[in-house]
């Protein structure tokens, strides 16, 4: 019977990409094409609004699973978000909390039909700068200070993969030089939970699994860049030891 409803409710959940966007999203998407004044301002906030509408529908359909989410994240404005990376869902996770954001997005997604203008026009930052995705990177990382300005968040998984050991993985030194070059703050969130739900490697969501989410704020480091206090090397290693100290804690079952 568990894996009878854990079928049903992945296809369910899964129905909702097809259908809500078919018949519901894509006319709003089309309009915001043709007539809104900023095109990403705009695609960015229906993206928000159709994974919010994935998370209350999985959240619906799992209920054995509890969602903390610290409430001080959705208000966060015009700062990099950095957080460990356990599921694909974490991701849609974040795009359903966030009604202005940018992300760093695998070029193959680029390239999909449909999804990869999507992804173009949302202003979303390829994962490489070779070829055609150098201008797109640059072009990008230029807007970057006025996108924080006018409240935008950038979030993004700086180890670059799913990792769910305690060991915290190399970090992408890309997010800390935008952060230097914006002067703009990074919180490093703690997530845990997700790969429970969404296990790596399977395609059927484990819903009748009891488990708690978390989703808090460990950490907030402001760069202090015109006393040139703040290196991309020491931004790096501050955003290490917060990961470090929040990982320690779940192995001890403390967070």
């Amino acid at each position: 019977m568990d894996g009878l409803l854990n079928v049903l409710v992945t296809l369910i959940c899964w129905g909702y990409f097809i259908f809500a966007f078919l018949f519901f999203f894509s006319f709003f998407y089309l309009v915001s094409y043709l007539f809104a004044a900023d095109r990403e301002k705009s695609f960015q906030y229906l993206n928000f609004r159709f994974f919010k509408g994935f998370l209350w529908l999985l959240r619906t359909l799992a209920p054995r699973h509890s969602w903390n989410i610290d409430p001080q994240i959705a208000g966060l404005r015009g700062s990099i978000i950095v957080c460990n990376h356990l599921s694909y869902l974490d991701p849609l996770l974040f795009l359903s909390l966030l009604p202005q954001n940018k992300t760093i997005v695998k070029t193959k997604f680029f390239r999909a039909p449909v999804f990869g203008l999507l992804v173009d026009i949302s202003g979303y930052l390829p994962s490489t700068t070779e070829g055609i995705y150098a201008s797109k990177m640059i072009q990008q990382v230029e807007k970057m200070s006025l996108f924080f300005k006018s409240g935008g968040n950038l979030f993004v998984f700086p180890e670059g993969t799913r990792n769910p050991d305690a060991r915290v993985e190399a970090l992408h030194k890309g997010v800390f030089k935008i952060a230097r070059m914006a002067k703009c703050p990074i919180h490093v969130l703690g997530l845990s939970g997700t790969d429970a739900l969404f296990t790596p490697g399977k395609f059927f969501f484990n819903t009748r699994l009891k488990n708690s989410i978390y989703l808090k704020i460990i950490e907030t480091i402001q760069p202090d860049v015109q006393q040139g206090k703040m290196t991309v090397s020491i931004l790096e290693e501050k955003v290490r030891r917060a990961f470090q100290k929040q990982k320690s804690l779940y192995e001890r079952g403390l967070a």
